[in-house]
């Protein structure tokens, strides 16, 4: 039997709902993704409360709140405590997402979830690795290899490959093979016949204009409406698809102010910056010859305060704000205050959550009114000042009150215990004869000075001991706050330091906001909001479109296939397309339902004898080093299979070409070896005479080069002969 592997869903799963999945790997237990809504439900993690304590690893795919969201709650109330996964990217940028999200609802609400310490908790041991790079994991894990490879989608989005044994379990979700301005496409189209391929259906009924057109439809949208005097309201995500639409605006003709408005924005964008070798190769090569980074941004301003955006200059202005669900930040408030100006647009660049103001607004057709919670976080005054200072002194008094009757307590139990000691006596004790203490008895009393035998009263040492009087609790030694409080000014300066420094993870606004422990309450009322602006929404999620997923699944050709979140319309569309043209073996689980994909191929460990490998000749062949040997199967002396050398020679085999020919990477090649080439009617005119075609069926499953031919046509000349040398070039000859 091959790798033992089975896949059981804990969240999203013929729906839109955050992504989180429980792969087992020879018992090795993933939990890849651990996302979570905006809405944050509790309910939606109830799976994944059953299983937290025996998660081994955690892979984290995206840097959104659909793909880990949930990991400071999950290791804080639910019992995870893995290791975690991630890209830089990802690590860093969710980071500042999670800030964001709370910082956001902190605002509104009495968010009590998790905190800040609890994010910083979560994200401090996170293992950073680089796209392409092996980890292999040790103890349980041993003989496991995990990799990141390019998803697209996000900013160091990932695709993950987990290898044992040879066999490949691929896990790729929300992955995007078009070339954008910052992101290149993926790399899911390299991998080739994996043993399992876990991927999602969000996106298979849906179709996407080309990339220019829609860029060109969303400047226009803009500027239709900044030329009437409306303003723009985009609600986007924290540090995820805005990067892209902020490269869009940043190179746009528009001559209006564009603002950029998040609790985070100044720390995103910094971040971004450090990131270049993580983005497209035309932002990395531009780099390298202007030195110009393309996130620094001369014509958008950034924002982490709505005061700053309410003192701007009046007219019309594009704010792109957090969040992009419309159900807290900065976008929440500003969609409120724009819904009823008929010049303003809200211009939707994803699909909203389930249940969300957005995805409300997004309907067809929209609502002319809406429903809204406006809330807002005020300090205590008056009365209600005074009744908080009262509880908190009383709850200070009651502490106190406690600490004494426990260090009474205490005190008493070492009384007890000190009464059993002979080498104790009572210091209290002052009638003592003058005969025994002679002429210093007024001077020295707490001395041995009648044998070992005490009075029943005794609780002191007995030798001269100053004894600490300082309080004490479960906790230890009772302090004072008032010694630890740190000065206004130097607070200030802590706050300026973070804000400024490219290795914190606030700006210096959100980190004074999160300094701030004056008393205060969150004041909330309903409002009905009539939606007069313009609606429009433009597909820039930046995922594979049902097309492009068709024909990158049909390539990939995995041997078996798992669906998971998508609508149940699409993952069943995705489903009965894949059963015809992907593979037999295709499972579209329902939430907790584990099955197992255990390959059905038969692989055996078998040892290279010292004496075989002696004898073969490697060639290089990319980043790796092939040879061909014959040898029979024997066994060492542990009963461990080996392979040995032929007793009998060897018979001859035939010489096998090993490589996979690229006609434009060869079209360049003989360009640079001064044959003049072109291609004409599908195939590559060589000179005058000789043409280059590959035939056969390039369709078939895997994609493999082995399925089509190189056809050499020509008459037998000097450019044949030639033709042909580079051509066996390109290839490994064994």
């Amino acid at each position: 039997m091959g790798t033992s592997v089975q896949v059981t869903p804990l969240c999203g799963v013929y729906n839109e709902n955050p992504l989180s999945y429980l792969i087992s790997i020879d018992g090795f237990n993933f939990l890849v993704d651990c996302g979570w809504n905006d809405h944050f439900d509790t309910s939606l993690l109830q799976p994944l409360s059953r299983v937290a304590s025996n998660i081994d690893a955690v892979l984290l795919s995206h840097s959104d709140t659909l793909h880990l969201g949930a990991l400071p709650y999950a290791m804080k109330q639910l019992g995870l405590s893995a290791p975690v996964y991630a890209t830089e990217p990802v690590f860093r940028l969710g980071l500042l997402t999670m800030y964001d999200q709370y910082l956001s609802r902190k605002q509104v609400s009495e968010f009590d979830l998790f905190t800040l310490d609890d994010v910083d908790s979560a994200f401090q041991n996170v293992t950073r690795l680089t796209y392409s790079q092996n980890h292999h994991l040790s103890g349980k894990g041993e003989g496991i290899v995990i990799s990141p490879h390019v998803a697209g989608h996000l900013l160091g989005g990932t695709i993950w490959k987990i290898t044992k044994d040879g066999e490949d379990v691929i896990y790729a979700v929300d992955f995007n093979h078009r070339k954008e301005r910052h992101l290149n496409g993926t790399a899911l189209e390299s991998f080739v016949r994996p043993a399992v391929l876990v991927t999602d259906a969000y996106n298979a009924l849906n179709t996407q204009l080309p990339t220019k057109q829609r860029e060109r439809a969303f400047i226009d949208a803009l500027r239709r409406t900044l030329e009437a005097g409306g303003n723009v309201l985009i609600p986007v995500d924290t540090s995820g698809r805005v990067l892209e639409l902020l490269l869009i605006l940043e190179e746009s003709p528009l001559s209006y102010p564009i603002y950029f408005l998040t609790y985070v924005s100044s720390s995103t964008i910094e971040y971004v910056k450090s990131f270049l070798e993580w983005m497209s190769d035309s932002i990395a090569k531009s780099f390298e010859h202007t030195r110009d980074n393309a996130f620094l941004l001369k014509h958008i301003t950034l924002l982490i305060n709505k005061n700053e955006l309410d003192n701007a200059p009046a007219g019309p202005k594009v704010v792109l704000a957090s969040m992009a669900s419309l159900e807290a930040g900065f976008s929440h408030d500003i969609f409120v205050e724009w819904a009823t100006d008929p010049r303003n647009l809200v211009l939707f660049t994803e699909r909203g959550q389930f249940a969300t103001l957005a995805r409300m607004l997004q309907a067809d057709p929209p609502p002319k009114a809406v429903k809204v919670t406006m809330s807002k976080r005020v300090p205590l005054v008056g009365d209600e000042l005074l009744a908080y200072e009262e509880e908190q002194n009383r709850i200070k008094e009651e502490a106190l009150k406690s600490s004494i009757i426990k260090e009474e307590e205490s005190k008493a139990i070492r009384a007890s215990d000190n009464a059993s000691d002979p080498m104790v006596i009572d210091t209290g004790n002052t009638n003592i004869s003058s005969e025994a203490t002679g002429s210093h008895c007024g001077k020295y009393r707490d001395i041995l000075i009648d044998g070992f035998v005490p009075p029943p009263t005794s609780v002191a040492p007995m030798f001269p001991f100053y004894e600490n009087t300082s309080d004490w609790d479960d906790f230890g030694e009772v302090i004072n706050p008032d010694d630890y409080v740190i000065k206004d000014e130097d607070m200030d300066q802590g706050a300026m330091h973070l804000g400024s420094n490219l290795d914190g993870k606030l700006d210096e606004a959100s980190a004074n906001l999160m300094l701030d422990t004056r008393p205060s309450k969150v004041v909330s009322n309903e409002l009905t909001v009539q939606v007069k602006c313009s609606l429009t929404y433009m597909d820039f999620e930046g995922r594979a479109d049902s097309r492009a997923i068709k024909s990158i699944l049909a390539h990939v050709a995995p041997l078996k296939l798992v669906l998971v979140r998508g609508s149940a319309e699409a993952t069943e569309h995705l489903k009965q397309h894949c059963l015809k043209h992907v593979c037999p073996h295709v499972y579209a689980p329902q939430i907790e339902e584990t099955i197992d994909v255990t390959s059905d191929m038969c692989a055996y460990k078998v040892q290279l004898s010292e004496k075989l490998m002696s004898n073969v000749l490697f060639k290089k062949l990319g980043d790796y080093e092939i040879a061909w040997f014959d040898a029979e199967v024997g066994k060492t002396e542990n009963e461990m299979l080996s392979l040995l050398p032929l007793s009998n020679p060897p018979p001859p085999h035939k010489s096998v070409l090993v490589g996979d020919l690229k006609m434009a990477d060869f079209k360049q090649y003989l360009a640079s070896k001064g044959v003049q080439v072109e291609f004409a009617g599908g195939a590559l005119r060589c000179g005058e005479y000789v043409t280059l075609r590959k035939v056969g069926d390039a369709s078939q499953k895997g994609g493999l080069s082995g399925t089509q031919q190189i056809v050499l046509e020509g008459p037998l000349c000097e450019d044949y002969y030639k033709i042909r040398e580079y051509l066996y070039s390109q290839y490994y000859l064994l």
